[in-house]
């Protein structure tokens, strides 16, 4: 069984529609969705603001490489192009962690890069993991404490769906 930590966003068309796309992809291994947060564009600033929320998801057939092939199928079926990187996206699955494996190939780094230092990851995976632990940064709580938090808004009028 693997447990894996996966942050989605958009920022381009039906933002909560794409977010849905991967929530009902991953239906079948969803253990926890959390509420949506609205958060500005990061690293290239110029763009749509960002709906975002993370995922915990289980299985017993699937390690990190499945999980990311899995975020890779669900961004394609959101018609995700890749032209600029941190440009706007329709979906972007992230695979955050997995069962605290921790990697460096450069295809699938884990924890995901720049998660210790992302309040729009980091916010939301607290809502449904109150003692979620960055692997090799430590807890996320003391990691959040050190970041300004000022603009990520949640969205309480969008649902995704509730923990199981």
């Amino acid at each position: 069984m693997t447990r894996a930590v996966l942050s989605i966003g958009s920022n381009l068309g039906d933002r909560a529609a794409n977010l849905r796309i991967a929530v009902d992809g991953l239906a079948d291994v969803l253990i926890a969705v959390s509420p949506v947060y609205e958060t500005a564009a990061w690293g290239v600033t110029d763009q749509p603001d960002f709906l975002n929320a993370v995922l915990i998801v289980e299985d017993d057939a699937t390690d990190e490489w499945g999980w990311l092939r899995r975020a890779q199928e669900l961004e394609n079926r959101a018609g995700r192009v890749r032209t600029l990187r941190w440009g706007p996206r329709t979906l972007d699955v992230d695979v955050v962690t997995v069962d605290g494996v921790r990697g460096e190939h450069p295809d699938l780094l884990l924890p995901h890069p720049g998660t210790h230092e992302r309040a729009t990851v980091l916010i939301p995976w607290l809502d449904i993991e109150p003692d979620a632990e960055v692997p090799g940064r430590g807890s996320a709580r003391d990691l959040l404490a050190t970041l300004d938090t000022g603009g990520v808004r949640r969205r309480d009028d969008l649902d995704l769906g509730v923990a199981r």
